[in-house]
């Protein structure tokens, strides 16, 4: 059996930088450098990024407050309370009888796996492609409700306001509600000031 410890003269002479041999080989490669956060590169379509509450098309919201997304959820980073939708007191957010009166991700927590949104069966919550959720404030990475809301598109009114006269929960589910109507744009102008103030009523109730 030959000795393999036993080589050449050329061999014992580059033996000591034969470990470079990979870095000798890329030194003079074009660097293929990504300059973030100057050039940021898009992210493929389905890349799990921050969480979105969606709306309808007439800006009600889609989250009807189930928590099934935070029963999903293996990291326990979403804290979801429910409440009523009361049309007597010009108070209604969703189509459904409920709506998420208190919505918060915990982003020190979540593991961005997607579970939540393949559990919430209104497709209220989805994610975005935004990634950029670093900060040196641990407080400010638990986002509200506030903050994941979807804003306000083109024929959309702020929520609360009535549903579209005629229309059912299962409607808007339907496709069958396209933008705000004119009756719904007259209640927000003359509705807008005592709802903002029933609506922090209700906040207070809950505390």
């Amino acid at each position: 059996m030959a000795d393999d410890s036993q080589g050449g003269f050329f061999s014992e002479l580059f033996a000591p930088v034969a470990g470079f041999g990979v870095t000798f080989a890329t030194m003079f490669r074009k660097v293929a450098t990504q300059e973030y956060p100057e050039v940021k590169w898009p992210t493929q379509p389905r890349f799990h990024g921050r969480h979105q509450l969606n709306r309808h098309p007439d800006g009600l919201e889609k989250c009807v407050g189930c928590e099934l997304c935070a029963w999903a959820c293996p990291a326990d980073a979403i804290f979801v309370q429910g409440g009523d939708n009361d049309d007597e007191r010009g108070l209604r957010f969703s189509p459904g009888e409920r709506y998420g009166h208190i919505y918060q991700i915990n982003y020190l927590r979540c593991i961005f796996c997607g579970l939540c949104i393949e559990a919430c069966p209104t497709r209220a919550l989805t994610m975005t492609n935004e990634y950029e959720l670093a900060d040196n404030n641990r407080a400010d990475l638990i986002f509200t409700k506030e903050q994941l809301l979807a804003p306000i598109q083109e024929g959309m009114l702020p929520a609360p306001h009535p549903m579209v006269d005629g229309m059912e929960e299962r409607d808007y589910y339907q496709g069958k509600v396209t933008s705000a109507t004119d009756e719904q744009r007259r209640w927000v102008e003359q509705h807008a000031a005592p709802a903002d103030e029933r609506a922090s009523e209700t906040t207070e109730e809950v505390r």
